[in-house]
């Protein structure tokens, strides 16, 4: 067998293989050649390839333009070379000469497939990311290939070229896999490495809850139910807020299913992992009154300024309240995204009872003292640009600033100076009639 024949056979081979079009393999079959000729050559070689697939030969004639003084070896040939040849040649025609392919040798042809190689390695690294790039929270499955330190390397059922791994903190460390067992995994990320992308897969990551459900609750997959906040401890509890886009639709009844069979699909998929559904509300104390749940609260206050909400719930639900080591009411508080403070009904009491245990709400004086001073009328841009560099922001900042502070502020102009002593001074006065500041 000559060599080009055995190249093309090679060829042949990596594009069943790698499951190439017969265009892409030319493509490919070309780039190789140009590498080995530049190798050969140097870097401008111009190369027609002419590949015969019945003959298995593959035919190259190396093109050099005919000039008058060679600039560049690998792209031109003097006149009176050329006219060796043939006496005919003049300048600007172009000379062609056919390659052997033996000129090649073993290393120009090694050089040729690694290069043919690694372009079809550029090609699957792009049909991953392709494929990958808008499919994470989605659920895969796959065959366990090794476990290397806790790490499992997985084979996809869909996509045997791409390398997936599940880390061991992505793993639910109640769960034990053994080599050669299918599971099914959430795609959490895509992670570049030298080799090319890297799916990393999870099932310790509420995405996995979040898919789980949308497998099994068709009100998700057509968008009319939405999981809206979802917290998760693996292995022990999870607490999924839900809202309906249908009122005819009850979110929770359709995530539970008909006697539970919805939830408790999902429940056997998380090893028996506990999991609370409830309606999701744009009202924080609302919300956290539902996240609590199985607890029933008795009141609710809501700080929003510290996102703090105070619950007060009766000593028989206390404990319900607070979970298994904290764990419920540490989950609500990620579910609502509000730091949550229980107390018993009797420990309200104690405190004050009747209304809420934070510091009494600011007055209208104080609070229109907190204004801006971006919104206050009788300041320029400019003005208002130097105190906020300066660290004043609200009226409150500025209201008690003496002239001799003012000149002091870095930054601060003649011009600008006058105009806060003059808006202070009014101010003053305006407060002295017991009228509003102007804002």
């Amino acid at each position: 067998m000559s060599g080009s024949a055995e190249m093309l056979a090679a060829f042949r081979e990596l594009a069943t293989t790698k499951q190439l079009e017969r265009s892409d393999l030319l493509d490919l079959l070309r780039d190789g050649i140009h590498a080995a000729l530049m190798r050969k050559y140097g870097p401008n070689v111009r190369f027609e390839l002419n590949v015969d697939e019945l003959q298995g030969t593959i035919e190259i004639i190396r093109l050099r333009q005919v000039v008058e003084d060679v600039e560049d070896a690998s792209a031109q040939v003097s006149v009176e070379e050329a006219r060796f040849i043939d006496p005919d040649f003049q300048v600007g025609d172009m000379l062609e000469e056919e390659v052997p392919f033996q000129e090649f040798g073993r290393l120009a042809v090694q050089a040729a497939k690694q290069r043919i190689i690694q372009r079809v390695r550029e090609g699957e690294r792009s049909r991953i990311r392709d494929e990958f790039a808008s499919r994470v929270g989605e659920l895969l499955s796959g065959e366990i290939q090794q476990i290397e330190r806790g790490k499992l390397v997985l084979m996809l059922n869909k996509f045997r070229e791409a390398e997936a791994i599940m880390p061991y903190r992505e793993q639910n460390h109640r769960e034990h896999f053994h080599q050669g067992d299918t599971i099914r995994a959430v795609l959490k990320r895509l992670e570049e490495t030298p080799k090319g992308p890297r799916l990393i897969l999870s099932r310790a990551d509420p995405l996995f809850v979040k898919a789980l459900f949308r497998l099994e609750v068709p009100e998700i997959q057509q968008q009319i139910v939405e999981i809206r906040a979802i917290a998760r401890e693996v292995g022990g509890r999870t607490k999924v807020a839900v809202i309906s886009r249908d009122d005819a639709i009850d979110p929770v009844g359709a995530c539970v299913g008909l006697k539970g069979s919805r939830v408790q699909a999902v429940v056997n998929e998380l090893g028996g992992e506990r999991i609370d559904i409830v309606p999701w509300s744009p009202d924080p104390e609302r919300f956290a009154r539902l996240a609590l749940a199985p607890a029933r609260v008795a009141k609710v206050f809501s700080d929003p300024e510290a996102k703090t909400i105070q619950a007060v719930v009766d000593e028989d639900q206390l404990s319900l309240a607070i979970g298994r080591n904290g764990q419920n009411v540490r989950l609500a508080s990620e579910l609502t995204g509000w730091k949550i403070d229980l107390y018993s009904s009797r420990e309200w009491l104690e405190r004050g009872g009747e209304g809420p245990l934070f510091a009494p709400l600011p007055t209208e004086d104080e609070s229109a003292s907190q204004v801006p001073l971006s919104e206050l009328a009788g300041l320029s841009p400019e003005l208002v640009a130097i105190l906020n560099s300066a660290g004043y922001q609200t009226l409150n900042d500025v209201l008690d600033l003496e002239r001799e502070d003012i000149q002091r502020i870095e930054g601060m102009t003649p011009e600008a100076a006058e105009q806060l002593v003059g808006f202070l001074a009014e101010l003053t006065d305006d407060e002295s009639d017991g009228s509003p500041p102007k804002a």
